[in-house]
């Protein structure tokens, strides 16, 4: 792998040739935060595709288109007097030095904070200054020996300083919402920070989500399948009305709460249908591949040789993974 000084090297090439782009390529030059956004998404979606893939040399391939991407953005942010690349990256670091205050920042190397509202305090954590002066007062004011314990006790719910420790990943998502609302500038609500561009089945698993960061869930994971039944019996009440509007909602209803079962039991919905879609597609293709080979044309086949060929296709799955 690379020296961080060949990384640089790297990066500011690529600075210099969008620079360069946007000021010769007729395509580049006419390019505005409204055009970009339909090539984003897609580009997204293709780093996707190979993340799902486990696609090395597209992902390392698709990686650059994004990364092009945020540099463009940066690029016509910096010609409208805005922002530049540099204040991209220091804002995103600021950032995660603020959400990981278990990380003592005065150690392991000079690190340094880029807002001027913000600065590394004694126990090394990123704190604002306004909200460090707040905090001082606060800790004065407490001089009773019971207040200092019952706020020891309460910091890693509460992560007013951010002093405990966790000891795994659920402890960091455990409190990551409660520090971004502390956040200057932030989201100001909880749900806020859920794009509503978002794929419905990806917003659904994140609105849930960050309302589990905040205490909002299901004490056990297994009650949430009371909840699965009760949606899906009132789907199929409204699809027997025939009632389109409510079977719609139902219907939400009902995907939302599957949604919810699957987060509660760790498993990434998303990806999961994804691997049912590319399973499907896998077996139809066969079924069309078999078709062609017996001159037999999809539509001219009976549902009864299209079944018999998905289940050929099937077995061949089943000894591929026994194999």
């Amino acid at each position: 792998m690379h020296t961080k000084e060949e990384k640089l090297v790297a990066f500011s090439r690529l600075l210099d040739v969008q620079d360069r782009l946007r000021l010769q390529c007729p395509w580049d030059k006419k390019q505005t935060f409204e055009s970009l956004r339909p090539n984003t998404i897609e580009e997204t979606f293709e780093l996707c595709d190979a993340l799902m893939k486990r696609d090395y040399k597209d992902i390392k391939k698709e990686l650059g288109d994004v990364l092009e991407h945020v540099m463009f953005y940066s690029i016509i942010g910096r010609e409208d007097g805005e922002f530049d690349i540099c204040d991209v990256c220091n804002q995103e670091a600021d950032k995660l030095m603020f959400r990981h205050p278990f990380i003592n920042w005065k150690e392991e190397g000079n690190w340094t904070v880029a807002n001027p509202d913000m600065y590394i305090n004694d126990e090394g954590q990123v704190v604002y200054k306004e909200s460090e002066k707040a905090e001082t007062g606060k800790a004065e004011a407490a001089n009773t020996e019971e207040t200092r314990k019952a706020e020891t006790a309460n910091s890693e719910e509460t992560l007013a300083l951010g002093a405990t420790k966790p000891k795994n990943a659920a402890s960091v998502e455990k409190t990551w919402e409660q520090i971004k609302q502390q956040e200057k500038d932030g989201n100001e609500r909880v749900l806020s920070g859920v794009p509503n561009s978002l794929p419905s089945l990806i917003k659904a698993y994140r609105i849930q989500d960050k309302a589990r960061n905040v205490g909002f869930d299901w004490k056990e994971k297994e009650d949430v399948w009371d909840k699965v039944h009760e949606e899906l019996e009132e789907l199929k009440a409204e699809l027997a009305k025939g009632d389109k509007e409510n079977s719609t909602q139902e219907l939400g209803d009902f995907l939302f709460s599957v949604i919810n079962a699957a987060r509660l039991y760790k498993l990434n919905p998303d990806n999961a249908l994804e691997k049912t879609n590319q399973k499907f597609i896998r077996r139809f293709n066969y079924v069309e591949d078999h078709s062609l080979k017996q001159g037999k044309n999809l539509k001219d086949m009976s549902l009864e040789e299209m079944d018999k060929l998905w289940d050929e296709a099937k077995k061949q799955e089943r000894l591929q993974k026994e194999s």
